[in-house]
């Protein structure tokens, strides 16, 4: 089956590569525009692109501002393909593609439908304290994470789970979930089930207000928090150090619900031990990054800086 490919991160990386290791047959891929990156702001490729280009130049790519101009969507007519794979592409995909392939548009969806549809998925399910997600396969519709599901795969997330982690193995458990919806399609087997549309509830973007740390918050609200934004984007507070403010990336926290402070102050810091009280209980950090430098577990940076840091409100 001829199948074109849309997707940006590295979560579509991943699946787009076990699709090309497991026989598919990828006739083009779709990714978003390099974009500015660092401190250079040196335009940077996609995952996606970064795979095609390394394991399949052969394959068309296509990298267009709008995937839904008439000279993209003509482009990929010209391909005769049979099926649309997207996942995690990072634009609304218009009628005029969907009306493309002779088959179907399938999307992978990392969250059970019709719960978490949306950009942000997977943080949802971490920041809500979940503690089953999975991948839904399903029919695209001009409506967003709307349409038939085809497929789904469950999992466990476990209490420390970060977002980090809960990704790797979501993009694990959606290739082979893919290809036998796939197989399906081309078969003409597969089945349709309709989403509960009373069920629905949305992931929201990710904005900067999200990543502050507001400790008059309970422990277990903000280590949930940090485990969501961890490695990315961060969950982060402000701390004064040798006189300056910096920000203080927070990558990893355990909880300790039996000691209470005022929210914000540093109740141990010794050797490997820095514990900050929160609204409710305490969180001991495991590891951090401070601005401008690398992330350290926490009895190295105790190690460079003896005094705890004021944390700033």
């Amino acid at each position: 089956m001829r199948i074109i490919f849309f997707g940006t991160p590295t979560f579509a990386a991943h699946i787009l590569d076990y699709l090309l290791d497991h026989g598919q047959e990828i006739i083009g891929i779709v990714t978003r525009p390099d974009k500015p990156k660092g401190r250079s702001n040196r335009p940077t490729p996609s995952a996606v692109k970064s795979l095609a280009q390394e394991k399949c130049p052969q394959i068309p790519l296509f990298q267009p501002e709008k995937a839904s101009t008439e000279e993209t969507a003509a482009a990929l007519k010209a391909l005769k393909p049979d099926v649309f794979v997207v996942a995690s592409y990072g634009e609304i995909i218009k009628t005029n593609l969907l009306e493309i392939p002779t088959k179907m548009c399938v999307n992978v969806h990392p969250s059970l439908l019709p719960k978490y549809r949306g950009a942000t998925p997977i943080h949802s399910a971490i920041l809500n304290g979940d503690t089953e997600t999975g991948v839904t396969i399903m029919e695209m519709v001009l409506k967003m994470d709307a349409g038939d599901i085809l497929d789904v795969v469950k999992t466990h997330v476990s209490e420390d789970m970060t977002f980090g982690e809960l990704e790797e193995i979501l993009w694990d458990l959606s290739g082979p979930v893919l290809v036998k919806v796939l197989e399906k399609i081309e078969l003409g087997t597969i089945q349709k089930v309709p989403q509960d549309h009373t069920q629905v509830t949305f992931a929201k973007k990710i904005l900067p207000e999200d990543r502050l740390i507001d400790w008059k918050k309970g422990a277990v609200a903000l280590y949930d928090q940090i485990r969501a934004l961890s490695p990315k984007p961060g969950a982060f507070c402000f701390v004064e150090v040798e006189g300056e403010t910096k920000r203080l990336v927070i990558k990893k926290t355990k909880k300790v619900l039996n000691m209470t402070g005022q929210p914000g102050e540093s109740l141990v810091y010794q050797k490997d031990c820095w514990i900050i009280a929160c609204g409710s209980g305490a969180l001991s950090l495991l590891e951090v990054q401070l601005e401008g430098k690398k992330p350290l577990p926490i009895q190295e940076f105790i190690r460079g800086v003896f005094t705890p840091p004021l944390i700033k409100s």
